[in-house]
């Protein structure tokens, strides 16, 4: 399958994001503290602070959005609860971030941003579905609602057949 491929990759390169962009940050703010900058008489020190913090800060983000996509690709199961809205939302930001880094940094940053973008879609989405389909019900034979058809011609005569309309109501015991 190419679930776990996808996924494995995908944790790498958010892992080497993560990385570069806690990196990239930890040098702006050294630069920003050597070169004594302010804006707008912001203090220089607190700015170098801040985008140092910040930095690490979402560098951790996505090394934690890469944490939950190994974990995807060793356990071979879909991300539920938290790890799957951190997917979802490192898939926006890297939307957002391929919308704004095609006007600032250039199409080359634009392609890598849709690439991670795909990458972890693609993770999210192969394991959406098990391999045995939509009509897949474990421990059932296939049929619509997990039943195997067996209690009428056509199904639709007893609970939970395919004719029958609302939720199956349980019968008392003894009564069938």
């Amino acid at each position: 399958m190419i679930r776990r491929p996808v996924a494995v990759v995908t944790a790498i390169v958010l892992f080497a994001e993560g990385l570069g962009i806690a990196g990239l940050q930890w040098f702006l703010g050294t630069v920003v503290d050597r070169q004594k900058m302010s804006l707008a008489g912001l203090d220089p020190d607190a700015m170098s602070v801040s985008t140092k913090a910040g930095g690490v800060v979402f560098g951790l983000y996505f090394v934690f959005c890469g944490v939950v996509a190994l974990l995807v690709a060793l356990r071979n199961r879909p991300a539920a609860g938290l790890g799957r809205i951190l997917l979802i939302s490192v898939a926006v930001v890297h939307g957002l971030l391929g919308a704004l880094t095609v006007g600032l940094v250039g199409w080359g940053a634009f392609v890598f941003m849709m690439v991670v973008l795909g990458l972890v879609l693609l993770t999210l989405m192969t394991y959406d579905r098990q391999d045995g389909g939509a009509d897949a019900v474990p421990g059932g034979s296939g049929g619509v609602d997990g039943t195997d058809g067996a209690d009428g011609a056509d199904g639709a005569d007893g609970p939970g057949g395919v004719g029958q309309v609302g939720p199956v109501q349980p019968s008392a015991p003894g009564v069938s």
